[in-house]
């Protein structure tokens, strides 16, 4: 199937600032979308026509073959003739709220988690068990520890909500498939042409083994570099293999990329450093083709899943990471690379840091700070696994292509979004069985039609007004006002906006020159919906162009 996209650039434009994992991670997802479509159009569902138009022009430059067609925001019912909405995120609550419009098994969800660190995402995570998320909808988990996360978060939300209401039992939770990041591995084939002319621009010598860092620049939301660093040192002094570290990626701002380069010159003297602009795509490009080994030592808990790792077995590199979330999942000890293990403080032990992050005492980035120093990879394996790859040319190139193998497999986006279509086919037939199921349908069709958030203002502030204009409230002319006149007081600047149309005041000012009339005759009269007619009488009746009176 063709799934409805929630398509909006922060998702997916590689050339929005600043860089982020989860954005590279949705600009494959569409790749993949468009490359492994069904027969029809893709389908972009977003609120602006600009953002609509950046879905087009994505589209075509994947595939100029390739048809789109747009749902605007309102159009629900277009979501329903797909069968299925993705959004590149999370947050599934105020969709499903949404979705109520046109009733709970309308249409199914589908999200994906990327980062789990912050409170926001935790919250709409721990929402879902208060929000009318269905067993039909999905989030997707990138990583065993990614669900393993939410599983957590679900756990607790539930036993709040059990408690806070008297024991009920929980709703059941969506699907939590476990289906990893994809990467498209052909851009990361190099000839050996192109990884002699990468070496010769980054400046590395035959001899020099170049050891690549590939992604942001950030101790606290990425990798603290000092482990790095260290090992870098130490394996030099013991190989006497002059060693280059290429930096590839972006900082935050030019004082933190200043402070990596100033800190690896203290912590690594011994070793050359190339930094890459991550924004330059030559440049980038090289960084891949030109490293012998690539090294990522995350510490952070923004890091969920990781595709660098997956990036460097498709390009063939063998992988020296942390045991760290999703890296246990993609790189095989001793296989692909080797993973160095990690250690943290026990569940409750830093209880302290949730609380200061909690109450305000902290914030965000001090919270991280915290968390990632707290981190500690075991340096002795580190610098022996590092020393060994420095030393081991066969080692290196035989890692290097069981990982080729692997991204090719299991990680390609080909293979990759055949498994999420798989998951919406599954997520479809849930449906209409549900559907079929006569309780279950009564059930659904009982479903309020609207969320408590988003309620006409007329229902939510119902207790502010004297009158509520209804089928039974009288309708008369106030005066002799003709339909010129009319067009001559609402083009005044100051009526300019949301007064009641010049062919509905035309149409309701010939109904009610034969005298007063009910809401609902006016209605009958005119072929307006009794709601529609509502609103405009009671425009028209601020601008005293009609009374209304109790019927």
């Amino acid at each position: 199937m063709n799934p409805a996209i929630y398509f909006e650039p922060d998702g997916y434009l590689l050339g929005e600032a600043p860089f982020m994992g989860r954005r590279s991670a949705g600009n494959g997802f569409l790749r993949a979308a468009v490359q492994g479509r069904e027969d029809g159009p893709l389908l972009g569902y977003t609120a602006s026509e600009a953002s609509a138009q950046a879905f087009r022009d994505f589209v075509a430059e994947v595939d100029p073959a390739a048809t789109t067609e747009w749902i605007a925001a309102a159009q629900l019912d277009r979501l329903s003739q797909a069968g299925l909405l993705y959004r590149p995120d999370q947050i599934l609550g105020p969709a499903a709220r949404q979705r109520l419009r046109a009733g709970p098994a309308a249409y199914s969800l589908c999200g994906v988690t990327h980062t789990l660190a912050t409170h926001t995402t935790l919250d709409g995570i721990a929402r879902i068990v208060s929000e009318p998320v269905m067993a039909w909808d999905a989030l997707v988990c990138t990583s065993t520890v990614a669900k393993a996360v939410t599983d957590a978060v679900l756990d607790q939300a539930e036993a709040l909500h059990s408690w806070r209401f008297g024991g009920c039992a929980p709703a059941p939770r969506p699907l939590l498939p476990v289906i990893p990041l994809g990467v498209h591995t052909a851009d990361f084939d190099f000839s050996a042409g192109a990884r002699t002319a990468a070496r010769a621009r980054l400046g590395l010598a035959d001899d020099a083994v170049a050891v690549l860092w590939a992604g942001r620049l950030s101790a606290n939301g990425k990798a603290h570099p000092f482990a790095t660093f260290r090992a870098l040192q130490a394996a030099t002094e013991a190989t006497g293999q002059p060693l280059t570290l290429v930096f590839a990626g972006q900082a935050p701002n030019p004082q933190v990329a200043r402070g990596f380069e100033s800190a690896a010159t203290r912590f690594c003297p011994q070793v050359r450093t190339c930094f890459v602009d991550g924004a330059d795509p030559q440049a980038f490009r090289d960084a891949w083709a030109g490293a012998d080994i690539f090294m990522s030592l995350a510490d952070s808990l923004q890091e969920t899943f990781g595709l660098t790792p997956v990036e460097a077995m498709a390009a063939g590199l063998p992988a020296l990471v942390s045991d760290w979330n999703g890296y246990r999942d993609t790189v095989r000890h001793g296989i692909d690379g080797f993973r160095v293990p990690t250690w943290t403080p026990s569940p409750g032990d830093a209880d302290a840091i949730g609380h200061d992050y909690e109450v305000g005492a902290i914030d965000y980035e001090v919270y991280l700070y915290r968390t990632t120093t707290a981190v500690a990879v075991d340096m002795r394996e580190l610098t022996a696994r590092l020393i060994d790859l420095v030393r081991d040319g066969d080692l290196r190139q035989r890692l290097g292509a069981a990982g080729r193998e692997r991204a090719r497999a299991a990680f390609d986006w080909a293979v990759v979004y055949r498994r999420y279509q798989d998951l919406w086919t599954e997520q479809a037939a849930m449906r209409r069985r549900a559907t079929d199921d006569p309780k279950a349908a009564r059930w659904l069709a009982a479903a309020p039609r609207r969320g408590p958030d988003h309620l006409g203002p007329f229902d939510t502030f119902a207790s502010f007004a004297t009158h509520h204009a209804g089928a039974e409230t009288i309708a008369s002319l106030t005066g002799d006002l003709s339909p010129e006149g009319y067009r001559r007081l609402v083009a005044d600047p100051l009526l300019s906006l949301w007064v009641a149309p010049a062919a509905a005041f035309d149409q309701i000012h010939a109904a009610l020159q034969a005298g007063p009339a009910s809401l609902a005759d006016l209605a009958q009269a005119t072929g307006f919906p009794q709601a529609q007619l509502t609103e405009v009488v009671t425009r028209l009746a601020k601008l005293n162009v009609v009374s209304l009176a109790v019927g």
